[in-house]
C-alpha cells in the first residue's frame, strides 16, 4: 500500500489526465511491469507487439500476452501489487482489455463537458464496465482492501473528526484506526483530490480501501439520520404531498423529453431506483430516498386509476398525463415484489407519430410483395409477429391507416387502443364491465365489416375467430408473439387449428425486431474480425470486405454510440409448396428452408446484415437481437433480393 500511496503524492492524475490517457497505449506500463519483475522478456514482448499490430480487433496486448502463455492472469496481479503503479485509471482499464482506446477517447470527450463527473463513476454510467469489473480493477488488481461499508465498522471518534458533508463530497467513507493510520473507503481511490481531502482531515498514514460509490452514500446518509437524531428523520419521512406530485410530473415529463419507451420505478431494499428504456436499452436515471417509494406509488395508483389501497396483488391502469403543454399517453402495471410495488409505465405512442407504410424501414422489394401480396389481397389473415417491444403494434397501425379509406370499413379489438385513427372503429377491452376479447370478437362480425383489426392472437379463442372470418371473405389483421415468420405457422398449428385452414386462410406474416442505429455523428468503420464473420454465419471467403459501422460516442448519443431505432424484417408469402409442407405437419427446419428456397424469403438475419453493412446499425445489435437459426446467404444475393443497391 505504501507504493501506490507515493505515487499518488507524486502526481496528480486530473491535472494530467489527456496527457497520460493519450499516451497510455504506447507506453504500455504493465508490460513494463512484467519485463522488470522478470516474468516477460523484451522478445517476447516485441513478438506480442507484432502479433498485436496485425490484428483488426479490439483486443489488448496484455491478452495476447496471455494467449501466447508467456505470463498467466495470476502473474500479472502479482506485479501490479508489487510494483509502484502510476498508470490513471483509464488507461488501467484500456491495457487490462476492459475497455478500448476509442471508449477511452469517448470517456475523455464526455469528461470536458462535465468536469465535475469523476472518471470511475463516469465510466459506470456509460455501461461500459460493470461496477463489480471496476471494483476488480482497483481491488483485486491494485491491491486496495474492499470494503463493503456498514455502520456498525464506523468509529465515532474517527468519522466526528471531520464533516459528512466533505466526506460526500469526495466520496469517501472513514471507519476506524487500523495500526497507525486510518482505513478509509474510497469510491475512487486513485482521484488525487479525494485522497487529499481525506489527508487534511487524517493525516498522512491512510489505510486506502475501496468500496462502491452507493454503499459509501447510503453509509454516510445512515449515519447522519443516527447521529443527529429524530428531527432529520422526521423530515425524511415527511414527504410532502406537494413533493410526490412534483416528482412524478417532473419524472414522466423527463421520461417524455428523453424519448423513454418505458418507466422502471423498482423499491430495493435501501432506495428507489428509476431506469428508463431508452432506443430498447434499459439506462439508469435516478435513486430516490426510500421513504419516497410509498408516496411516489400512491399518486400512481392515484392517477391510474387502480387501488391505492391493495398492496398484495399486481394491478393495472391508464394515465392521461398533461403538464405544461406535454401530453403523454401511458399504460401502467404495478407489480408486487419483496421490497414493494414494481411500477413500469409505458409510453404509449400519439396519433401524430403514426408513420406511413413506407417509412417503415422496409427493404424496397419487401415493401412491394406486402403491399401487393398481403395487404391488397382480397381477403386472409395478415399477422405481424415479433417479441415485445419489437414494434409491432406501430407497423400494425401503420397498415390499418394505408388501408383506412371511406370505401372501407374497419374495426377493432383492442387491448388498449393505443393510435387513435380517424375514420374507423376502435373498440378498447375492458375485462372490469365483460368487454373481453371473447366477447367482442362474438360482436365484431355482425358490423358488417371490411377488414377486422385484432390487437393480438393471445389463445386458441381468437386464432379461431381470425380465421373464421378470413374463411368468410373477411381481410384480418392481427398481431402474435413468435420467433420468425415460420414460427407463426407452427404456432397456430400447437394451438390445434386444423393446418388446412391455416394453409388457406393466412395471406402473410411479417416478422420484425428493433435494432438501435448507430449515430451518424460518431460513426467509424468496423472491419468484421474472422471470429466476428464467424458469429454471423459466414467463412472468410464469404466475408471479405465486409465492413459495419459503428458509434465512437459522442454528446449528441448520450456517449452511447446510438441514436434512435430501426426495424429489421422477414415476410413470408405462403405459396403452394409451403401451403403443402404445413398441411404434411413438416419440422420447422423443413418449413423454413422450403421457404427460403421457393418464397423468397430473406431472413431477419440477412436483413440485419445488409442494413449494417449499410452503415445503419452494428454488429452487436445484430448478434444482440435476431435469431441465427441458418447461415446466411452472400451478402450480394441478399441484396439482390432485397432491391438494395
Amino acid at each position: 500500500m505504501a507504493k501506490v500511496r507515493v505515487e499518488l503524492e507524486k502526481e496528480n492524475p486530473a491535472e494530467k489526465t489527456g496527457r497520460q490517457h493519450v499516451s497510455s497505449g504506447k507506453r504500455n506500463e504493465i508490460s513494463k511491469l512484467l519485463i522488470k519483475s522478470g516474468m516477460l522478456t523484451e522478445e517476447q514482448l516485441r513478438y506480442a507487439q507484432r502479433v498485436h499490430a496485425k490484428l483488426t480487433s479490439q483486443r489488448s496486448l496484455l491478452s495476447i500476452l496471455e494467449e501466447l502463455q508467456y505470463v498467466t492472469k495470476e502473474q500479472v496481479q502479482d506485479a501490479l501489487r508489487a510494483g509502484t503503479v502510476a498508470v490513471p485509471l483509464g488507461s488501467l482499464l484500456v491495457e487490462l482489455g476492459y475497455i478500448s482506446e476509442a471508449d477511452l477517447a469517448m470517456l475523455l470527450d464526455s469528461q470536458k463537458e462535465h468536469r465535475s463527473a469523476k472518471f470511475g463513476q463516469l465510466v459506470v454510467d456509460l455501461n461500459l464496465i460493470d461496477e463489480n469489473d471496476l471494483l476488480k480493477v482497483l481491488s483485486y488488481q491494485l491491491g486496495f482492501p474492499y470494503i463493503e461499508p456498514a455502520v456498525a465498522q464506523i468509529e465515532p471518534k474517527v468519522i466526528e473528526r471531520g464533516k459528512v458533508e466533505v466526506y460526500l463530497e469526495h466520496r469517501f467513507l472513514p471507519l476506524h484506526q487500523e495500526g497507525d493510520g486510518v482505513l478509509v473507503a474510497f469510491a475512487d481511490p486513485l482521484n488525487y483530490d479525494n485522497v487529499q481531502a481525506a489527508r487534511k482531515i487524517f493525516g498522512e498514514s491512510l489505510v486506502i480501501g475501496i468500496g462502491r460509490d452507493k454503499a459509501i452514500i447510503e453509509a454516510l446518509n445512515r449515519y447522519e439520520t443516527k447521529g443527529r437524531g429524530v428531527d432529520r428523520q422526521a423530515k425524511k419521512v415527511e414527504a410532502s404531498d406537494n413533493a410526490v406530485v412534483a416528482a412524478v410530473n417532473a419524472l414522466l415529463l423527463e421520461a417524455h423529453k428523453q424519448n423513454a419507451s418505458d418507466v422502471h420505478i423498482e423499491p430495493m431494499k435501501d432506495r428507489l431506483q428509476i431506469r428508463f428504456r431508452r432506443d430498447g436499452v434499459l439506462v439508469p436515471y435516478k435513486d430516490f430516498p426510500i421513504d419516497m417509494a410509498p408516496g411516489m406509488t400512491s399518486r400512481i395508483k392515484i392517477m391510474a386509476g387502480a387501488d391505492i389501497a391493495e398492496r398484495r396483488r399486481h394491478q393495472d391502469g391508464r394515465i392521461y398525463f398533461e403538464e405544461q403543454g406535454v401530453q403523454v399517453d401511458l399504460r401502467v402495471s404495478i407489480y408486487v415484489t419483496i421490497y414493494g410495488e414494481k411500477i413500469v409505465l409505458r409510453l404509449l405512442g400519439r396519433q401524430g407519430e403514426l408513420r406511413a407504410i413506407d417509412e417503415l424501414g422496409l427493404a424496397p422489394r419487401i415493401l412491394l410483395r406486402f403491399r401487393e401480396e398481403a395487404l391488397d389481397a382480397p381477403s386472409g389473415v395478415i399477422i405481424i409477429t415479433g417479441p415485445t417491444g419489437s414494434g409491432k403494434t406501430s407497423t400494425l397501425y401503420s397498415a390499418v391507416n394505408h388501408l383506412n379509406s371511406p370505401s372501407c370499413s374497419i374495426i377493432t379489438a383492442e387491448d388498449p387502443v393505443e393510435y387513435v385513427i380517424e375514420g374507423i372503429s376502435q373498440c378498447s377491452i375492458n375485462p372490469k364491465i365483460n368487454v373481453t376479447f371473447e366477447e367482442t370478437l362474438k360482436h365484431i362480425v355482425r358490423q358488417d365489416p371490411d377488414i377486422i383489426v385484432i390487437g393480438e392472437i393471445r389463445d386458441r379463442f381468437s386464432a379461431e375467430m381470425a380465421i373464421e372470418a378470413a374463411l368468410t371473405g373477411h381481410k384480418v389483421l392481427t398481431t402474435f408473439h413468435t420467433e420468425d415468420s415460420t414460427g407463426a405457422l407452427l404456432r397456430l398449428l400447437d394451438m390445434q387449428i386444423e393446418a388446412f385452414l391455416i394453409a388457406s386462410t393466412v395471406a402473410g406474416i411479417l416478422a420484425q425486431r428493433l435494432v438501435r442505429r448507430v449515430c451518424p455523428d460518431c460513426a467509424e468503420e468496423h472491419p468484421l474480425t474472422p471470429d466476428e464473420l464467424r458469429r454471423l454465419g459466414y467463412g472468410l471467403k464469404e466475408g471479405a470486405g465486409l465492413n459495419f459501422k459503428k458509434g465512437r460516442g459522442c454528446r449528441k448519443c448520450r456517449y452511447s454510440g446510438y441514436k434512435g431505432r430501426l426495424a429489421i424484417h422477414e415476410l413470408l408469402i405462403p405459396g403452394e409448396m409451403v401451403k403443402d409442407a404445413v398441411i404434411a405437419r413438416k419440422t420447422s427446419h423443413e418449413i423454413r428452408k422450403i421457404n427460403s428456397q421457393t418464397t423468397g424469403l430473406v431472413t431477419l438475419l440477412e436483413d440485419g446484415i445488409c442494413k449494417a453493412s449499410q452503415g445503419l446499425t452494428s454488429f452487436n445489435e445484430v448478434i444482440r437481437q435476431l435469431p441465427r437459426l441458418d447461415r446466411p446467404r452472400p451478402l450480394v444475393e441478399v441484396k439482390r433480393m432485397l432491391g438494395v443497391h
